[in-house]
């Protein structure tokens, strides 16, 4: 089931985000913050889990692009899985329910950078009417190597469209 995140999961999400920092194909990051640090770095609501026999299998959470007030409806989308969860339509799950969350709070612009190895997390962005806006070649290096992202975005059908 998906229930609204609450800090009694720190440990599990940040337990869930270092198998995606592991795999090397979810971020640039590879240390995982303190649960205080990524509590403020996340905006306070459109914050999911999925959980199933009371064991959280997958979250997702939405960060701001920019401080700056003209940018307030635009979120960057974070979803990570544990392995074990994977092709089971988890995260589809997941991301049906920011989309609507972000919606009901003024999210026009839904936001992701992802590496192109990466598949499943692209095919998922797809699948929710993301579009590629952008490649970045050799943004940034992980482990020494230089790495491609792909931004990609999706735009609200029902918010901003004055």
């Amino acid at each position: 089931m998906i229930r609204t995140m609450t800090d009694a999961d720190g440990s599990r999400v940040l337990e869930i985000y270092k198998m995606g920092l592991d795999s090397r194909n979810a971020t640039f990051e590879i240390n995982v913050p303190l649960w205080s640090i990524w509590d403020t770095k996340h905006l306070a609501h459109s914050r999911f889990v999925y959980e199933n026999n009371g064991l959280i299998l997958g979250w997702i959470a939405l960060t701001p692009v920019s401080s700056r007030e003209i940018y307030q409806g635009v979120a960057e989308v974070s979803v990570y899985l544990d392995p074990s969860a994977f092709k089971k339509g988890i995260g589809s799950q997941l991301m049906d329910r920011v989309i609507q969350s972000s919606e009901s709070h003024n999210i026009w612009t839904l936001y992701s950078s992802i590496f192109p190895e990466n598949k499943g997390t692209v095919k998922l962005h797809e699948k929710f009417n993301f579009r590629l806006i952008g490649f970045r070649e050799k943004i940034a290096k992980l482990d020494g190597v230089w790495r491609n992202t792909l931004l990609l975005e999706r735009r609200s059908k029902i918010v901003g469209i004055d």
